[in-house]
């Protein structure tokens, strides 16, 4: 051993060694301002919104009565009458009332994802008929719209009266690629020329 590891030694003499500890220590005088969670919550509103494309610009003006209809090239002629005439039991159902239109195109956004990545079907969309707005019907002529824009959304008609009529859609939903995947599995296994 050196002299000068020597002389260390000697210094070090009783000197325990601290223990480690697997937590940090938390400043407990900082406290959590009041805004602190709304900017927390806005900060993950953003995050899930950045996919969101659908525009606040313009809707094509719809009036309060108007009934609303929209179906892509490819839906059987048999599948969208059911569809118009209420058939199908809606899976879920979004309240768009007094919403702003920026909290609508949000919302719709959100809902229509989520139906699909929970294989439904069928949902349902209450935008309101407006008929109290002095302008057209704000909400639902940029819920139209916006159903048009989403490529998950096959088919979309006007509601039968006892379920709101032109004051909410029905919405036909694309299915998942997991759910369209196991139909074409059940649908081969029950042809009878299939072989395993």
């Amino acid at each position: 051993m050196s002299e000068d590891e020597a002389r260390f030694a000697q210094e070090m003499k009783g000197v325990t060694p601290l223990k480690a500890q697997n937590k940090a220590e938390l400043n407990s005088s900082q406290q959590a301002d009041p805004g602190m969670e709304r900017r927390r919550l806005a900060a993950i509103e953003t995050a899930l919104d950045t996919d969101n494309f659908l525009s606040t610009e313009h809707a094509p003006e719809l009036g309060p009565h108007d009934i609303i209809s929209f179906v892509r090239p490819g839906v059987q002629h048999g599948v969208f009458h059911k569809l118009r005439r209420g058939r199908y039991e809606p899976e879920a159902t979004l309240d768009l009332h007094r919403n702003t239109v920026e909290e609508a195109r949000r919302e719709l956004w959100d809902f229509v994802q989520q139906g699909v990545r929970y294989q439904l079907r069928t949902v349902m969309v209450l935008h309101g008929k407006g008929d109290r707005s002095p302008r057209a019907a704000v909400l639902k002529s940029f819920v139209a719209q916006w159903l048009k824009d989403m490529p998950q959304v096959l088919a979309y008609h006007s509601a039968l009266p006892y379920q709101g009529g032109a004051g909410a859609v029905y919405v036909l939903l694309k299915k998942s690629p997991e759910a369209s995947e196991a139909n074409r599995e059940r649908f081969l296994h029950k042809r009878p020329d299939h072989r395993d």
